[in-house]
Order: C-alpha cells, then structure tokens, then sequence
C-alpha cells in the first residue's frame, strides 16, 4: 500500500520546533524532553509494583529473567528506533506495520497497544491512589487520569515538562531510597547475590522475564510520539538507547539490592519490597516516591495511547473524530478525552492486579508487530543486522506464551473482538474508485 505521508520535513536544518500543518503535530520535543517522556514512562508503577509477582514466579532466576527482561526490550529498542528513524509519525508499531507489512498487520499492532495500555493506565492510576491515599483510591485514581489527560490536552511540551520534574523527583527519591537500604535496611546482612542464583525453572525464569517486561515498556512512548519530535531521526535513537541505559542500570542495582535485603522467599511473597526493605520510618518517603512514579507513568502512558488513536483514526481504522487535533496547543484532544473516559471506566470496574499480566502479553505482542515491520524495511532503510529483528520476534513470542493461560486468552479475545469489528467496518466502507487500493 502507498506510504502514509509525512507531516513535516525531517531534513530540518537547526533543532528548531517545526510549526503543525493543518491537522498535524507540531514538531516541539527536542531531545531532553524525549528522554524525559521515556524514563517517566518506564520509572513508574513498574520498579515498585513487579518484584514480588516476578519474583514468585522465577524464584532463584530473579536476576536471570531481569537481564533476559533486559535483552527483549534492548531488541525492541533496536527495531523501535529503526523504524521510528525511517518513518518518524505518530503511532509507534501501528504506523510501521500499516507501511511495511499491511493494514490488518497494523491494525493488530494498534489495537493491542491501545487495549492493553488503556488497561495498564486505568491499573497505574489505581496503584498511585493506593499509595497516596489507601482509604478511598477509586475516586482519587479517577481524578488523577482526569487530571493527568487535562496536562496532556495542554500540549506535548507540557507533558514532556511535566515528565521531566517527575524523573527528577523520582529519580532523587529513589537514590535516597537506595542509600538508605544499604545503610540501614531492615536486614542486618546483606545475602550474597551469587547465593541467590539457585537453579530455577526455565518456564519459571521466562514467566518472571515476561513480568519484569511491564516495567520496561515505556520506551515505546518515545516513537509514538515520533511526529513530536525535532529532527527524529537523530532524536529518536538517541532518547530510547539513552532512556533504556538508564533504566538498565537503575533495575540491575534494585534487583541485586532488594533481592540481599530481603532474600529470595520474603521478596516473593512482599507487595511492597521498598518498605519491607527498609526501616519503617522511610515508609513515607517510600510512599512519596512511588505515588508520583505512578504517576510519571500514566502521564506518559496517556499521551502515547492518544498518538496512536489518532494515528489509527486517520487511516480509518478508528472513528475519524480522534483524529482532530486543538488547534491552540496541537494536541489530539478529541483522543485524550476519549481514551481517559474508558481508564475511568477500567478503574471503577476491574482491579488492578488483573491488567498486568494482561498488557504484558498485548505489549509484547504489539512489539513482535514492530520486528516484522522492521524486517520487512528495505536495505536502504536498514542500520542493523535482520538477526536483531529475527531474534526480537522470536523472544517477545516466547515470553508470551510463559505467561498466565487467562493473561493469554483475554489478549486473544480482545484482539478478535477488534478484527471482526474492524472487518465489519471495511465492509461498510463504499467501493474504492477505479485504481485505488482498499485497504
């Protein structure tokens, strides 16, 4: 099919914003802020939520499934950045597929990301309220994705401010954190790491790697908002590898830290491993920290699911009215109410616990979508070696058949409830004109 056209001019010659043209983004996030999106994206609800159930699952292998985790999403980054240099438009794997393998192949890539992440929105934002105030979180997390889709409706620079001040404070809170774990955890001797890598169950460690995963997936945001960004093609690349070392770096010191301080069984069975960790006069701190890295996430989550809806709107495959975009801040307003309306309704129905295996499985499953694409680029197209994206498939596959039968069968009936509708919306559609492909 013909190539969707580009909204702006990549070739710009200063990293200067790019004014948007009649219903397109304008190009306003340079590199800090796309570093900023990304790491706010994966410094969430992730690092203080995934050990326990990670842990239970890969037991001795914690480490083992945190550097395959580690491995996956380092491939992803891979195909994410070639893609994203190549084709720089809203819509992340949806765009790619739809470019280089087909509008059915596209439509699954999107579908899965906007299901499953309007899924893990609506459970960060049950998570944060938890944290911040566990009396009455249903309306709280309400009125955090109220809030937060309002921020992002503000336009991308305030998302991408917004995203910075949360890393920093995060990111300042974890160090202290971190510190304090080593000075004066609530275990006197720290276990030796080497004593933790017991024989495990290879399933096991895979169903742990697939777990640890939903902590590593924001970097997905950086190439949805690909329309966004200044000059993408030296941008992007550079915000996902810089934003992914980062996170490595951060998970490697809180997987060995935590898993010495508590030991394997006791992280296992802990919901709270930072407080459990610690004395529990940093419990407030803990608190703190880990509500605004919730929140740092659904900012980022938001703003990626309404890029995509938009970008499935406008090649038909979701109702043409998200794809409007407010002139005053050249946001897609439309998407970002329509996307926050159902999280809502997500928050007030289902509980929380129930989404994360569940947008594991969509996420990886949307990123197996962008290995295909980037297999499918031409040579010329092409920075990496095809066994990278050969590799990528192959490891996003297997870890979703590690995970939960149910996690499995409710991804797979959410993905045949938007083929068939979108089958019957194709039928729907009038007859294309003579030399014109339908798609």
């Amino acid at each position: 099919m013909p190539a969707e056209p580009e909204t702006a001019d990549e070739s710009t010659p200063h990293p200067t914003a790019v004014p948007a043209a009649h219903g397109a983004l304008a190009r306003r996030v340079r590199l800090p802020g796309a570093i900023g999106i990304g790491l706010a994206s994966m410094i969430g609800a992730g690092v203080f939520a995934v050990w326990g159930p990670a842990t239970d699952a890969a037991r001795g292998g914690l480490i083992i499934a945190l550097v395959l985790a580690a491995l996956i999403a380092t491939l992803n980054a891979f195909s994410s950045a070639q893609l994203a240099m190549a084709h720089p438009v809203a819509g992340g794997a949806y765009a790619f597929g739809r470019r280089y393998v087909g509008p059915w192949t596209g439509f699954s890539a999107g579908w899965l990301f906007v299901t499953g992440k309007t899924a893990s929105a609506a459970a960060i934002a049950s998570i944060a309220a938890a944290y911040l105030y566990p009396t009455e979180p249903t309306p709280v997390a309400v009125g955090l994705i109220v809030l937060f889709a309002a921020l992002n409706m503000a336009g991308v620079r305030t998302t991408a401010r917004v995203a910075m001040v949360i890393v920093a404070t995060v990111l300042t809170g974890l160090a202290v954190v971190l510190i304090a774990t080593v000075s004066g955890g609530a275990a006197t001797d720290l276990e030796p790491v080497t004593s933790i890598l017991a024989p495990a169950s290879p399933y096991g460690v895979l169903q742990g790697a697939a777990l640890l995963f939903f902590a590593f997936a924001g970097y997905a945001r950086m190439a949805t908002l690909g329309e966004e960004v200044v000059e993408p093609r030296r941008t992007l690349p550079r915000a996902i590898f810089i934003a992914l070392g980062v996170v490595l770096a951060l998970y490697a010191t809180v997987a060995v830290l935590l898993i010495s301080t508590l030991g394997t069984d006791r992280l296992a069975g802990s919901s709270t491993p930072f407080a459990d960790a610690l004395d529990p006069a940093w419990a407030p701190l803990v608190v703190v920290v880990a509500g605004i890295a919730c929140l740092g996430s659904l900012v980022g989550i938001l703003a990626g699911l309404s890029r995509t809806s938009l970008a499935m709107a406008r090649g038909g495959d979701l109702p043409g009215f998200l794809a409007r975009i407010w002139p005053r801040t050249s946001a897609p307003a439309v998407a970002e109410a329509i996307i926050a309306s159902i999280a809502i309704v997500i928050v007030v129905l289902l509980d929380p616990a129930q989404l994360v295996a569940a947008s594991s499985s969509a996420v990886l499953l949307y990123y197996a979508v962008a290995h295909v694409s980037a297999l499918r680029q031409p040579a010329t197209e092409r920075w990496q070696p095809r066994v990278v994206a050969i590799a990528g498939l192959v490891g996003c596959v297997v870890l979703v058949a590690a995970l939960p039968p149910v996690s499995i069968l409710g991804t797979a009936v959410l993905l045949a409830i938007g083929l068939v509708l979108r089958m019957l919306a194709v039928r729907r559609r009038p007859a294309p004109d003579s030399g014109t492909v339908a798609s």
